[in-house]
This record gives C-alpha cells, sequence and structure tokens, in this order.
C-alpha cells in the first residue's frame, strides 16, 4: 500500500505530497493516489527530489504519453527531445537581447503574464511537470490559480452566459509585434498554431467546469465585437486571478510542481529581470485531448495540427 502524505496548501488550490521518491518506479497504488490528489488539488508539490531528464521523464510517463519540448523548441536537450529548459538567458542567446523587452511590451496590464500552457494548440497539454535546478536566494516564485473554483464563484446567470462562448487562442494574443520584435515572431509565424475552444471546458476526468480563457494566448471570443470581447475577457481574468483562488509556490532546487493544465493557470515569476541571477527549470507536457464545453461544443484547428510526441517545428 502507498505510505504517501498529501498536505493542503491554500483554501482552494494546491497540495504538497511528501514520503515519496520520484527518481524510482512507483506502484500503481501511489500513482493513482498522486493522480487522484491531482485531481483534486489541480497542483501538487514535491520537494528534494533528485530528478535528471531522464528521471523526470520516466516520472512522467507513469501518467500519460508525453509531447514534443514545445512547439516552437527546435533544440530540447540531446536524446530528451521532451524537455522544455526554461531560462531566460537561452531564449536570449536564441531570440537576439531584444527578447526580454518584446514580453514587456505585452504586458500591458497586470493579468498579462498568467496563461494555461500552449492553449493556441486544439489540444493542450493535459498536466505539466516542472523542475528546479538552479533558482536564485530569493524572488521567482510562480503562482497557480483554480479555474474551477473561478467559474464556479461566477453568478448564476453568468455562468449560463460563458456556457455557450467559444475564444480564439494563438501565441502572442492581442499583440501587435513591430518588425524590429525579430526571430521570435518569425518563429511563431513560421510554425502558426491557432485554435477555437470553449470559454467553459468540462473536465473528462471529474466533470468539472473550468473557465478556459487566459491572457496569454486568449486573442478574442468568437461572435462578438471587439468591446464586447475585451470587456467579457477583462472580467473574466480578472476572476481567474482572484487571490482567493490561488497558491503562490517557493522554488528550491530539487522542487517539482505538477499540475492539472485543464483546470489551473499559471504566473510565471516577474520579479527578477532587474536582477543579476541565474533561473534553470525544466519541463514536460502530458499530450491532452481537444477540450470540450458544456454544450458539446469539441475545440477546432484554425491552423496547424495537433500537439503530439513529434516536433511541429518549421526550423
Amino acid at each position: 500500500m502507498s505510505t504517501i502524505t498529501v498536505r493542503r496548501v491554500a483554501g482552494h488550490i494546491g497540495a504538497e505530497i511528501t514520503d515519496v521518491d520520484l527518481a524510482h518506479p512507483l506502484d500503481p497504488a501511489t500513482v493513482e493516489e498522486i493522480r487522484h490528489a491531482l485531481y483534486a488539488h489541480k497542483v501538487v508539490f514535491f520537494r528534494g527530489q533528485d530528478l535528471d531528464h531522464a528521471a523526470q521523464i520516466a516520472f512522467a510517463r507513469q501518467f500519460g504519453e508525453l509531447t514534443h519540448a514545445h512547439p516552437h523548441e527546435d533544440a530540447p536537450p540531446e536524446e530528451h527531445p521532451q524537455i522544455l529548459t526554461i531560462d531566460p538567458r537561452r531564449y536570449e542567446e536564441r531570440y537576439g537581447a531584444n527578447y526580454r523587452e518584446l514580453y514587456r511590451k505585452r504586458k500591458y496590464s497586470y493579468y498579462s503574464g498568467w496563461h494555461t500552457d500552449v492553449t493556441a494548440a486544439v489540444n493542450p497539454p493535459a498536466a505539466s511537470i516542472l523542475r528546479a535546478e538552479t533558482v536564485p536566494e530569493y524572488g521567482g516564485d510562480t503562482t497557480w490559480t483554480n479555474l474551477v473554483a473561478a467559474y464556479e464563484g461566477l453568478s448564476a446567470p453568468l455562468r449560463r452566459f460563458v456556457d455557450g462562448l467559444r475564444a480564439e487562442h494563438r501565441f502572442l494574443a492581442g499583440y501587435r509585434p513591430a518588425e524590429e520584435d525579430g526571430k521570435l515572431l518569425k518563429r511563431v509565424n513560421d510554425n502558426l498554431l491557432v485554435s477555437v475552444h470553449p470559454v467553459v471546458r468540462v473536465h473528462p476526468e471529474t466533470g468539472e467546469r473550468a473557465l478556459f480563457v487566459n491572457p496569454g494566448f486568449t486573442d478574442h471570443i468568437v461572435g462578438l465585437s471587439a468591446l464586447e470581447s475585451r470587456r467579457v475577457l477583462e472580467l473574466l481574468y480578472e476572476q481567474i486571478t482572484r487571490p482567493e483562488y490561488t497558491v503562490r509556490f517557493r522554488w528550491h532546487p530539487g522542487s517539482v510542481a505538477f499540475w492539472d493544465n485543464r483546470a489551473t493557470a499559471h504566473l510565471a515569476p516577474t520579479d527578477l529581470d532587474h536582477l543579476d541571477v541565474q533561473r534553470t527549470l525544466h519541463r514536460v507536457t502530458l499530450i491532452g485531448e481537444r477540450p470540450v464545453g458544456p454544450d458539446g461544443f469539441v475545440s477546432e484547428i484554425v491552423a496547424g495540427r495537433e500537439f503530439r510526441a513529434e516536433s511541429l517545428v518549421v526550423a
């Protein structure tokens, strides 16, 4: 029998799991307990884990098949194409010194850093697993929000309204690029992914309804005027980022976060750009299914193809 311990860390979201070593194969009972905790708490955290790329991939595969590192990633670690390394220095080397400036220009509001992973794809990842290799002594926390709780916190008339809406998702949503924005924009345009998702998705395992919009990828609500779409999305973004639905995680080397990408959005840290510090983490993602809305609408492709194990990248 499994002996893991699951301890809630916030009122609506998040739990820490202890008494488990992720570097070794888990027995089926432990896998199911972790899966159950993930569905119940939306994001689960592990401390003090000694994982390399191969061990992280092996752990993740106990929960499903893995995607390629990222739709725009053409140089994952050798022999580990599932790994996406998150390190701003690496992006600057690839896309130029204006990489950070591009993202600063996009952050025109508090909400802009929030996102659910790769919702530009018609089948966004079911879950993501991120481990910390090197982190600064201070700063660099990540915050998650519970999109099920956010949906349930809406009034009944508003829930009925959003249940029938669809929204278009794409990379660099809402940003109108300039010529000087360079290599990253060329990569996005050469590897276009655009999808229409239900604004509310029904979780395929729990049956819960979750708001499925996020400032990082949602471009507009289909069928509404530009003004109406902007106002509705701003209302929903305010709802999903309410502090009571969130949990904030302090990273240490060996920390691991495992989140249900169908029921959460998260905010990467914004407090390190002015500091000369190193922060290197590694992410893998589990292949997801096409979202389904309360009315049975299934997400549709506008451009690109499904996000799966093989690379999508046009170099």
